[in-house]
């Protein structure tokens, strides 16, 4: 009679024949025979087969309370993802791959943490959870185990510290409101200013045209009447009909006046005074 083990894709199986190791298995359907007496020697070789989980997997060390180098007490939970890539080390170096991670990620942790100090920590948390994965590796991979990830979760600190932190992070996200809002008009009244200065150069170019247009248009109208002066004076008889036009277009206004030899009248009265 045998018993039918099926290992699936997702993990290993490691085969035992009388407590040696014989094989690692992959996935599949496997025959064990079951435990009774054999013909050879008197009895049958006893089969075993341990199935290990190849997949990811996780792991939280919580609560872990460490002093760091200036001796202040904190909290800290760090979340480890891990995954099993040798399954016979994993099995024989150790009686649980698990919990000697646990322990490895927990001791990894607190050197990191004393060897900084609060502010290394607060301000340098990623560089932590390097540290700690850094640690780890090493040691974890001496039983078949490949750390792909060792993050601090949770940083818990004492009652009247957590109360000065948050002081502190109100007064910095104050500051940094500020800051911005000082920026924000910063950048408004540049803006503002550049807009004034470039409607006020548009402006001045608008004037120098329409001043350069108004005196070309008089320098024309100059040049008209020059030639119209020349004109006249080479043809008296054209400048009469001029006159007689212009006469002629202010006898048209009744209020007009128009004084005609007038001049050559004050020439008589002034002979004749004398």
């Amino acid at each position: 009679m045998t018993n039918d083990v099926i290992i699936k894709s997702t993990h290993r199986g490691l085969r035992y024949e009388d407590g040696r190791l014989t094989g690692v298995l992959e996935a599949g359907r496997y025959e064990v025979p079951e435990r009774r007496p054999g013909r050879r020697g008197g009895r049958r070789a006893v089969v075993e087969i341990v199935v290990v989980d190849m997949r990811e997997r996780e792991l939280t060390i919580k609560g872990q309370e460490i002093l760091t180098s200036d001796k202040v007490a904190i909290r800290v939970s760090i979340l480890t993802q891990f995954q099993v890539v040798e399954p016979v080390a994993a099995v024989e170096k150790v009686v649980s791959y698990e919990d000697r991670l646990y322990s490895d990620v927990q001791l990894a942790a607190r050197r990191a943490l004393a060897s900084m100090t609060l502010e290394q920590i607060l301000t340098s948390r990623n560089q932590l959870s390097e540290d700690i994965l850094s640690d780890v590796t090493d040691a974890a991979a001496g039983y078949g185990v490949k750390v792909l990830r060792a993050d601090v979760k949770d940083l818990i600190f004492p009652g009247n510290l957590q109360e000065i932190m948050n002081r502190v992070l109100t007064a910095e996200r104050l500051s940094q409101a500020q800051l911005v809002e000082a920026r924000t008009k910063a950048q408004r009244e540049e803006i503002e200013a550049r807009s004034r200065a470039e409607v006020e150069r548009m402006a001045a170019q608008s004037q120098a045209v329409v001043q350069n247009i108004r005196a070309e248009a008089d320098a024309a109208a100059l040049r008209v009447q020059a030639e119209a002066a020349a004109v006249y004076a080479g043809n008296p008889a054209l400048l009469r009909v001029r006159e007689l036009e212009a006469l002629s277009q202010l006898s048209a206004n009744p209020a007009a006046r128009i004084y005609i030899g007038f001049d050559k009248h004050l020439d008589q009265l002034r002979h004749a005074s004398d």
